[in-house]
């Protein structure tokens, strides 16, 4: 097998796939105890030979309470485990729960036990596992560990699941397929100068934006001789938190920005300066789907950048020199990952494609929750009312709760923060709010820049998400994470900033007692 190439440094999105057992690699018996009873589900050995001939390694996570029941013995299972190895190959690792739910065990899903010790018995990171199941609960253990879930679905799956799934494939091969293709695509492409230039790197958008291109940007400092961060006033706290970053030059981008200024000619003239004054070799515009990256790309033309790469489905004439296609459903950390690869500059090996800032790691994390209320787009923020129940529902389960905001959300920390939780609104700027989240077990946030910033920090997240965009793609990235609200509501991918609907009802019927359950289950995955 071909160890060599996945230990610590792939090039692609996993290192591993685990399988859920029952109507994912088999077909679902009740109390299944006869080994001559074991029939695969349709296409399954094709797809593992697929995988296993990729490289990747192959596991099984499954709960069989009827073991817990006494319905079936611990022997009788695992000849019927025995025999799935004969009929569908060697899986690497094979981690089973007896438990019945009484048992309240940290194993049975949706809890991440399985998912977790499975990755510890690979010697990876959870983050680089994809689980591979049709139901729900399969995939809300695979947030939890902060693995990737992907929904094949059957009679069994419900409605629910498959409107909250982030990834669907209608067959097992289909499955295996997605995950090789999204391997394909952080494969580095050929690259430009044979000897190392400065690169310049331009994302324009909010902290949060910033924050998810940082994997990317290590990718360019691996080879580059200088990586110069071209953000937006918003994005400029975020860029000097990044590993692999010269030096920040903020510009306001008209064509990118949400409120954006008139076009200045001055100010144009001079990025043309900056770019010319730093001796800019090669650009890589990265953006989200809405953005263009060909206004940009013009003005660094005219700057003499002599390469310039970036994501884009319009023809751009002779402004890119690498034009580069990704799916839908990328999540942006990839998306951005995928561009820099195609620029031909890959991770270097053993970074492990996290988020990461440069602030140091804390000397031990407190069981404290970070309940950050705000955003910037008030439609992917937390309902007042809803913030202010949750705060009391977590401080009387006994948790230490701090409310966090920015200088202009003090009214609304101070009302959610009551005479319960500590009020921190308008005190920490982007490294403060980082440092205090690296030293607590979790924050509490809608879809806004502090969920990536806990991400980078390795904390995790209880992500209260409107569906206004994808969550596949903007969700907290490579941590344990629970996502809550309706993922179907009336607002999905509208985009919209603003709620238009009466109670905000994506989150506005989220009940705080499930806000605690989710804390609790992701202190229970670390």
């Amino acid at each position: 097998m071909r160890r060599a190439e996945i230990d610590g440094s792939s090039t692609g999105m996993f290192d591993a796939v685990l399988f859920d057992r029952d109507n994912t690699l088999i077909r679902d018996v009740p109390q299944l105890s006869d080994p001559d009873l074991v029939v695969p589900m349709p296409g399954v050995r094709a797809a593992l030979d697929l995988l296993r001939e990729a490289g990747l390694r192959i596991g099984v996570v499954s709960y069989q309470s009827a073991v817990g029941f006494g319905f079936v013995t611990r022997a009788q299972a695992e000849a019927v485990d025995a025999r799935i190895g004969q009929l569908l190959g060697p899986f690497d690792t094979w981690q089973t729960c007896w438990h019945t739910p009484a048992d309240g065990c940290a194993c049975r899903k949706p809890s991440p036990g399985l998912i977790t010790a499975a990755a510890r018995a690979l010697g990876i990171g959870a983050h680089r596992c994809v689980m591979v199941g049709d139901l729900g609960t399969d995939l809300l253990a695979a947030a939890a560990a902060g693995a990737t879930g992907l929904l094949v679905p059957t009679g069994q799956t419900c409605g629910a699941a498959a409107a909250s799934a982030p990834y669907h494939a209608p067959t097992m091969f289909a499955a295996a397929e997605w995950i090789l293709a999204r391997g394909r695509l952080l494969r580095p492409g050929p690259a430009g100068a044979d000897e190392p230039g400065n690169v310049l790197a331009v994302r324009a958008g909010s902290a949060g934006d910033v924050l998810l291109a940082g994997p990317a940007l290590r990718a360019l400092a691996a080879r580059a001789s200088s990586v110069t961060l071209l953000t937006g006033p918003p994005g400029v706290p975020a860029g000097r938190l990044l590993p692999g970053v010269t030096r920040v030059l903020e510009w306001r981008t008209p064509w990118a920005e949400r409120d954006p200024a008139p076009v200045d000619p001055a100010a144009v003239d001079g990025l043309l300066d900056a770019v010319r004054c730093w001796q800019i070799d090669e650009a890589v515009i990265f953006t989200s789907a809405a953005q263009s990256p060909l206004p940009t790309a013009l003005l660094l033309r005219l700057a003499g950048v002599g390469r310039i790469s970036a994501v884009c489905d319009d023809y751009p004439g002779a402004l890119l020199d690498v034009r580069h296609h990704v799916p839908d459903d990328l999540p942006e950390a990839q998306r951005a990952l995928s561009l820099a690869a195609a620029a031909g500059y890959g991770l270097p090996p053993g970074d492990d494609a996290r988020l990461r800032t440069v602030l140091p790691a804390p000397a031990a994390r407190t069981g404290r929750v970070i309940v950050h209320p705000g955003a910037s787009a008030a439609a992917r923020g937390l309902p007042r009312k809803v913030a202010v129940e949750i705060v009391r529902e977590l401080a009387r389960s006994g948790r230490e709760v701090i409310v966090t905001g920015g200088p202009g959300e003090t009214e609304l920390t101070a009302e959610v923060a009551g005479d319960v939780a500590g009020d921190l609104g308008g005190q920490t700027d982007l490294a403060a709010l980082g440092r205090l989240l690296a030293g607590s077990a979790c924050l509490v946030v809608g879809n806004t820049g502090p969920a990536h910033l806990a991400a980078a920090v390795g904390t995790p997240v209880v992500s209260m998400f409107a569906p206004t965009v994808p969550f596949a793609r903007w969700g907290p990235h490579g941590v344990p994470h629970v996502r809550l609200g309706d993922p179907d509501a009336p607002c999905r991918d509208t985009r919209a900033l603003t709620c238009a609907q009466p109670g905000h009802p994506c989150l506005g019927e989220i009940d705080p007692a499930e806000v605690v359950a989710a804390v609790e289950l992701l202190a229970r995955s670390r």
